[in-house]
């Protein structure tokens, strides 16, 4: 996921991989449902004895495949197609269905680590984690993170063995 292997480089560790949290997919999950039952209701409520009954269901169909695109199948996409990978030399961000964006930051060059969570996000066990580093992007942001005090903590000891020179494979 998001890094394969053969892209390691030597003396390289994966520590951890993961998705953005599933609290992305909610309203997704949601407007599904929603079009899923609006279009069933929308055909069962076209008058059998309407002249244009097909083209008025097809219509409905194509309406509700569209919206369905939009609002759960692309967004589920982004979901899937955004990986955060952790390895003992850096951390890495991979977005993008059709176009592929990497973001790497290498252990050596991270100054700060934090995190914030809402009342929302500790009960669900994500969060924001923010990542500084000493390169041209400055702070780096990133929103959802599952597990984020594991993460977080899993960063940090990196970037701890970064600048001591040694890595602890845990």
């Amino acid at each position: 996921m998001g890094l394969p292997d053969h892209h390691l480089t030597e003396g390289e560790l994966r520590i951890s991989s993961f998705h953005p949290h599933w609290k992305r997919l909610v309203v997704p999950f949601l407007a599904l449902v929603i079009i899923a039952v609006a279009s069933g209701v929308g055909m069962f409520f076209v008058p059998a004895d309407f002249a244009y009954a097909a083209h008025a269901r097809i219509a409905i169909a194509v309406i509700a495949v569209i919206l369905l695109t939009v609002w759960s199948f692309v967004p589920y996409l982004q979901w899937k197609n955004t990986a955060y990978v952790l390895t003992t030399h850096r951390f890495t961000i991979s977005t993008g269905v059709l176009n592929k964006s990497t973001d790497e930051i290498p252990m050596a060059k991270v100054n700060t680590v934090s995190s914030d969570q809402s009342l929302v996000e500790r009960l669900l066990g994500c969060g924001t984690l923010t990542v500084e580093s000493a390169g041209e992007r400055g702070q780096i942001a990133l929103r959802d993170i599952p597990s984020i005090q594991e993460v977080r903590s899993q960063l940090f000891r990196a970037v701890e063995d970064a600048s001591d020179g040694e890595v602890d494979a845990k």
